[in-house]
């Protein structure tokens, strides 16, 4: 199986991983098993311990682990330049990277504050077209570009609210992304992960009763796990998934296709 992945050797470079329950996590697991070099990114120095004892705890190895903070393009830019140094060709991201102010998870999405809706777009639409900018010259050998998505792109999640939006939006920008840079056998594709206890799924205050609609509604009549996320993504990003591209995945026990 590893041959066909063609992943040995492959480096990715993952953002987003926050704690072992990530799906970012779940993703660098897979990519791990298949033989990939991974690279991360962090934002903040305490980010950064606890990826460094996540690492430590499940020996996995961390090509290199550089600071990048997407809001900021600069930093973005210094990034990758920064992993170039150390990796002169790159063969993927993995963008798990979304935020949206708690007070703009609340009540209605009528009550949007303007700030808030530009900020979870920024943070969680707009910094995967700077990444892939940034990221281009680097896959000299071609490469594939992973968003993590959500239903509540294209359906109402209550208490999802902006985060919907700038979810629709990101998926939307996978689609132009890859019209753009297909031309460089570049891929980009979304993954639209069903419900999973991860640190950002705290802030939605229906998320309890999602899991168990999912578990009373879904074809498989479960809930998937990061592993299963992790292993979607794997093969998204490997030789297995070559004409694939501006597509989003859905890995959610089916749930998407009910009524």
């Amino acid at each position: 199986m590893e041959d066909l992945l063609k992943m040995k050797d492959k480096t990715i470079v993952i953002m987003g991983v926050a704690n072992k329950r990530s799906l970012a996590w779940g993703v660098a697991e897979s990519l791990h098993q298949a033989g990939a070099k991974l690279v991360f990114t962090y934002r903040k120095d305490r980010s950064r311990s606890k990826l460094e004892k996540l690492l430590e705890e499940n020996e996995m190895k961390a090509e290199h682990i550089i600071q990048c903070d997407v809001n900021d393009d600069d930093s973005i830019q210094n990034a990758f330049q920064e992993i170039q140094k150390k990796a002169d060709v790159i063969h993927g991201v993995v963008h798990s990277v979304a935020f949206a102010h708690a007070e703009d998870l609340k009540g209605e999405f009528l009550n949007t504050s303007r700030d808030g809706f530009a900020f979870a777009h920024d943070t969680s639409a707009y910094s995967l077209i700077a990444v892939a900018k940034a990221s281009k010259p680097l896959m000299k050998e071609g490469g594939s570009l992973i968003a993590m998505s959500y239903l509540g792109a294209e359906r109402v999640v209550e208490g999802y609210n902006v985060m919907g939006v700038a979810k629709a939006s990101l998926e939307a920008s996978v689609r132009y992304l890859a019209s753009d840079l297909g031309k460089d056998n570049i891929r980009v594709n979304a993954i639209s992960a069903g419900a999973i206890r991860t640190l950002a799924a705290k802030g939605v205050p229906s998320f309890n009763e999602i899991l168990h609609k999912i578990e009373d509604t879904a074809p498989l009549r479960r809930n998937v796990t990061k592993e299963e996320v992790g292993d979607m993504t794997l093969a998204m990003m490997s030789h297995l998934s070559r004409g694939v591209t501006g597509e989003i995945v859905y890995v959610d026990s089916g749930y998407n296709i009910m009524g």
